[in-house]
């Protein structure tokens, strides 16, 4: 099990993966939707919100009302994150969980 200050590093690496990857700031542009992580093994919480093709504003806690919720283990995080799982056979064989509406599941699909 990965710690809370590894998750927290997990989603700042993924930020800055996001931020440097010029295709992904131009699918990005324009979403702006906050998203709100929750560490299942951990029973901990960060948030942030997408915006102009970047994730920024990462802190700990929850945000009830995130527009999107990812739903992961510390270890899936750190995985996914690494690149060493896949996003989609992940959240397709329920390693990683994503509430969202239908357009925002689809625009994150291309980019995760």
């Amino acid at each position: 099990m990965a710690t809370i200050d590894e998750c927290r590093t997990a989603l700042e690496q993924f930020s800055e993966n996001l931020a440097s990857n010029p295709k992904t700031v131009r699918k990005l542009q324009g979403f702006q939707r906050s998203l709100a992580a929750d560490i299942t093994d951990l029973s901990v919480s960060f948030n942030g919100k997408f915006d102009q093709g970047k994730l920024t504003g990462i802190t700990d806690g929850d945000n009830p009302d995130a527009e999107i919720r990812m739903i992961v283990s510390s270890d899936n995080l750190l995985k996914l994150v690494a690149g060493e799982l896949d996003f989609m056979k992940a959240f397709t064989g329920g390693q990683v969980k994503l509430k969202a509406n239908m357009m925002d599941l689809m625009k994150l699909r291309g980019v995760l």
